[in-house]
Parts: C-alpha cells; structure tokens; sequence
C-alpha cells in the first residue's frame, strides 16, 4: 500500500510539473523591426514617419519605355503632380513590368495615404501601393528619370517617313492609346464613359493611318495631331445640333425642316475624325475624281462607289480624312498649318487656334516616336556589338 501511494506521489509530481512547464506565463521576445517607426506631433496633428526613408506611390507600372514615358510625361503635367518629384525608374530584375512611374510623398504615413487616395480619386492612378525607400534608391530613381528625360527630348530622332513602317506601327499603336486612356470621358460616371479602342484596334488604326499617309504623302505626325485634337481617337459622334441650309438634298441627307426649295439639314460630325456629313458628300466626290490607283490601298481602306453613310467603316472614314487633308494641302499650295486650319474651319475661314492644337500634338508625337526609334536602334546596335564580340 505504501508503494502504491509512493508511485501515485510521483506521477502526480509529473503530471504537475509538465502542466507548469507548458502553460506557466514566460517572457515573449520580439524581433526588432528594421525600420523603427517614429511617431511625432506637428501642430497638433500626428505624424508617422521612418528615420532616413522617404515615402513614394507607386502610379502606374508598364512593359515598354514609350508608354511609360508618355504616361509619365502626361502625370507630371496634371494640376495635382506639377512641381511634385515624379519618377520613372526601370524596376530591374524583379519579375514584373519593367518600367515604374511613382511619385514622392509627403514623409509621413498619414498624410501620404491621404494623398495618394486622393489621387486615385482623380484618376491620375489605379493603384494604391507605396513604400519606404532609402536615400540611394531615391537619388538612383532620379537620376534614372533625368536619363529618360535626356533620351526622349533628344534634337537628334528620325523623321517618322524615314522609320519603317513595321517599326513604325507599334509606336503609333501605343500612342493611340495612351491619348484616349487619359481622355476623362472613358472614366467619367457622370455620363455613359467612352470605351478607349482594344489594342487590336488601336493596332488596327495604327495600320490605316500609316497607310494613307504613304497613299497621299502626308505627314503622319499631322494625322495623330488631328485625330487626337478631334476626339482622342475615341469612336463618338459629335456636332449633333449642327446643321446648314441645303438647296440640293442627296439620299444620305436627313432633313429636318423645309423652307420653300431649301431644306434645314443635319450637318453632325462622325468617327475619331469627326467628319461632318456634308464633308463626306466632298470626300466622296473627291474620291470618284481622283486619278490615283486605289487597288495599291488595302482592300478595308478603299470607298465605294455609292456613299451610304449608314455602313461607313472606320477604316474607309480613315481612307476620306487623309483624302480631305490632301485636297485642302493642295488647295494652300502646300501650306499644312493652313490646310489643318481649315480642315476644322472652312477653305474661306480656317481655324489657327485648332491648327496651333494640332502642331503642338505633332511636334510631341514626331519628337517622342522618333526618339523611341532612336534609340531601339542604339540598343539593337549595342547588343549587337556586345554579342559579336
């Protein structure tokens, strides 16, 4: 009996001791963080900032330089960003897009949140990341951004004509794209938004306007002028209370009231051209007279013989826009600024202020395609020595 007590003493001393070892409180040691957190007052307002970091919002991330840097041209423009450090920076090796646009925070948590919310609120981006980043990484991240800004406004780019037109097309493509995602119509909820073009037919475009610019000989830094100062290169109808007085009234005319042998007919505006109807009845007109073999045209660009303005297709409205712009170049001898001012006037009454609208986007366009050329080549050259040495 004493042994059995003895050996219930000593299980019941183990039982115990394995309950205390398991569940007797013990001191819990944290890891230090890496980057202690310093919480401060301003003014009566907290502020929560890192020692030696500077906060930035990640804007947008890309997988080629041109949309990058055209987004990043267009960012640093806005109202919300002028005078703000706005960075484009490669992300190197990380295995995701390789071009980043960001833009540097107030240094204090709170109100960098604030404003990036506010940001994304203004449609300037879709994201909300940001992160702490060290000093070098700042000052790489800039001097990075300042390379790219030498590179895109370098004096010394090609002449689109002279860029092949293979090259070309994918430059003109993403610019073509770029000006209709940045228009506030394909993101205002005010109204119905206005769906940007899909990269097939944003690539589909590219093709048409290259195409025709060849066909007529015009310039294709005036055609992106023109198409986006017109409408961005979104697919909307415009003008839709313009209407003339018309004596002679054709099958495509809606009439809208009569006055004696007049009619009151509507006159709006189709296509990312923004063609007036009566400018088609000329286009059309243009077309039948014209001497220049149309079998060299894709088969997609080239009119018919009958305008039914109720089955026009993008493409052939492309094909009439360049044929318009050709007839009003030669009509000024040449001149283009007068030729772009009355394409959106008339031959009597051009328009400079939309003439001057245009140039500018040209200048733009011939600057920052050209440069993107420019230097593709430079890097196809370079890794083209490196691999043959």
């Amino acid at each position: 009996m004493r042994i059995y007590w003895i050996v219930s003493a000593e299980m019941l001393l183990a039982v115990t001791g394995a309950f205390a070892y398991y569940y007797w409180p013990q001191f819990l040691t944290l890891p230090k963080t890496q980057i202690p957190q310093q919480i401060s007052d301003a003014n009566g307002q907290p502020v929560v900032s890192w020692p030696d970091r500077y906060l930035v919002g990640k804007l947008g991330a890309f997988d080629d330089a041109l949309s990058a840097y055209l987004m990043f041209d267009y960012l640093r423009s806005q109202d919300s960003l002028r005078g703000r450090q706005v960075l484009l920076a490669t992300e190197g090796a990380s295995g995701g897009l390789p071009y980043r646009i960001s833009v540097r925070l107030p240094d204090d948590v709170l109100a960098g949140v604030a404003e990036l919310a506010e940001l994304k609120t203004n449609h300037l981006t879709s994201l909300f990341e940001y992160s702490w980043i060290t000093q070098p990484k700042l000052s790489e991240d800039l001097r990075q951004t300042n390379l790219f800004d030498q590179a895109y406004n370098s004096p010394d780019f090609p002449k689109l004509e002279e860029i092949p037109s293979v090259e070309l097309q994918p430059y003109v493509r993403q610019f073509i794209c770029f000006k209709s995602l940045v228009d506030p119509r394909t993101w205002n909820q005010s109204q119905s938004p206005l769906s940007p073009p899909s990269l097939e037919e944003a690539e589909g475009l590219a093709a048409d306007i290259i195409e025709v610019a060849g066909f007529y000989n015009l310039p294709v830094d005036i055609l992106l002028g023109i198409g986006a100062i017109e409408n961005n290169f979104l697919n909307a109808p415009g003008d839709l209370n313009n209407a003339i007085w018309k004596k002679d009234v054709g099958t495509n005319d809606i009439v809208l009231r009569r006055k004696g042998s007049k009619a009151w007919v509507l006159n709006s505006s189709m296509g990312i051209w923004q063609i007036t109807r009566q400018s088609l009845h000329y286009a059309h007109q243009l077309f039948l007279c014209d001497t220049r073999d149309y079998s060299k045209l894709s088969q997609q660009l080239r009119p018919t013989e009958q305008l039914d303005m109720n089955f026009l297709s993008s493409h052939v409205l492309t094909t009439y826009a360049a044929l318009l712009l050709r007839d009003l170049i030669d009509y000024f001898n040449g001149d283009v600024f007068l030729a772009t001012a009355a394409y959106n006037g008339t031959k009597l009454h051009p328009n400079p202020q939309y003439a001057s609208g245009v140039e500018n986007v040209a200048n733009y366009a011939r600057r920052v395609l050209g440069n993107t050329a420019r230097f593709t080549r430079m890097n196809k050259s370079n890794s083209g020595s490196a691999n043959h040495g």
